[in-house]
């Protein structure tokens, strides 16, 4: 039976993280204004392990939001402590965090590894050392290369978050960083567009021309493109599109930028749609397309978009799910 994967998140903003971004508001993205207190990271636990179905799962515990390898190592125990009776009762099956490449070495790894982190996200954003620069990372492509080696080489899964559409940053850059994600023996990423968060310095480039955000229209389509280089290496996309948090959804802390609820659905959409477009009309009426069973709500398109295109050709579209389909294979029957 396959288990199905549950991430406990717990979000730490801006902890320890020893650079300003110009892109990054952690305050402003996530609504959260402080660190939590063990109280309460012991009380979200517990409220999420309430919906979780254990017989059926396999449950991560997420510090999410800091650069968490730059808290004092023995403030990094003191938290990892919290989940790990609940890794010896075997409730909880590994913890996952996310920090910068520039804090990882083989002593903190040690620390990590004697907790049961099974996962490490390093936030990567660019594999373009200019990009990097304009971006204000604080840290170079070689730190990326050199903590995804020692993170591979202890054992522990590495996901490699990217950005598209920093400042100096091209299509032919982001599919390059993407590329790179793969050498580097990534297992998982994260996809996130630019947006101009109040309060960064971002919001001051935009404001004096001398940043513009990506459309809507090319982030979905960097987005495709990256994806699907990341699904043909089999590493797992975990998120396309920020977290939609209050601020953003409101427009209270966002600025500009391609932001959308569900940026993923759209990515999704666009890929369907590449795939269906050259279906011809052959003179039939009606067509059935069968998909993959979880492909079907894609397929169709975000606010069925797929659909009303084919619908210009066809009087009657239909899809269908089809058990022996896989990943993005279909097929047409006309009537």
């Amino acid at each position: 039976m396959k288990l199905k994967h549950y991430t406990i998140p717990v979000f730490i903003p801006e902890v320890a993280c020893p650079y300003q971004c110009i892109y990054c508001n952690q305050r402003n993205i996530s609504d959260r204004l402080r660190e939590p207190t063990e109280e309460e990271i012991i009380e979200t636990i517990e409220q999420h392990l309430i919906t979780i179905p254990k017989e059926s799962s396999y449950i991560e515990f997420g510090f999410f939001g800091g650069n968490f390898t730059g808290i004092e190592m023995d403030k990094q125990e003191k938290y990892l402590k919290l989940i790990y009776p609940y890794i010896q009762k075997k409730i909880i099956q590994g913890v996952r965090l996310s920090t910068r490449p520039d804090y990882i070495n083989k002593d903190i790894l040690e620390l990590l590894k004697s907790y049961h982190v099974t996962t490490i996200e390093l936030g990567a954003q660019s594999m373009d050392e200019e990009v990097l620069q304009l971006s204000g990372r604080g840290h170079t492509v070689h730190n990326i290369e050199e903590a995804s080696s020692l993170i591979t080489q202890k054992g522990i899964s590495l996901g490699l978050q990217m950005m598209i559409g920093l400042p100096g940053d091209t299509l032919e850059k982001a599919i390059a960083t993407a590329k790179k994600i793969v050498d580097l023996g990534a297992n998982n990423t994260r996809i996130y567009p630019t947006l101009v968060i109040k309060d960064t310095e971002l919001e001051k480039f935009y404001h004096q021309k001398k940043y513009t955000p990506l459309t809507m229209e090319k982030a979905v389509d960097w987005t495709k493109e990256v994806y699907t280089i990341m699904e043909n290496a089999n590493i797992t996309v975990l998120r396309m599109g920020l977290h939609p948090s209050k601020g953003l959804i409101t427009g209270e802390t966002l600025i500009a930028g391609p932001f959308h609820v569900s940026f993923g659905e759209l990515v999704m959409t666009a890929i369907w749609k590449e795939k269906l477009i050259p279906i011809s009309g052959n003179g039939k009426n009606t067509i059935i397309i069968s998909v993959p069973p979880g492909e079907l709500n894609s397929a169709i398109g975000y606010n069925a978009s797929n659909k009303k295109m084919l619908q210009n050709n066809f009087k009657i579209v239909k899809f269908k799910t089809d058990l022996s389909l896989s990943r993005r294979d279909f097929y047409v029957d006309y009537c």
